[in-house]
């Protein structure tokens, strides 16, 4: 499993906004369609809240993608 670091610069992300800030979708709407249908996971488990906050340590994966949230400054 190859993980992507991803660095944000506030002591949170909401999921939905993550997914858009890494790239995954081009749109908070389709972002929150993602989440709502099952298809993201956070720490391992699918995740239907779009306002759950990732904090430093998090990891988000879609398909075959992984995402580690890296605060900026860890």
């Amino acid at each position: 499993m190859k993980e992507e670091c991803i660095t944000i610069h506030t002591p949170y992300i909401k999921l939905d906004q993550f997914l858009k800030f890494c790239g995954v979708t081009d749109t908070g709407g389709i972002s929150k369609q993602l989440i709502a249908d099952g298809l993201v996971c956070v720490n391992g488990e699918i995740c239907t809240m779009r306002g759950k906050k990732l904090r430093n340590g998090d990891i988000v994966s879609f398909k075959e993608r992984y995402f580690r949230i890296k605060g900026e400054n860890e």
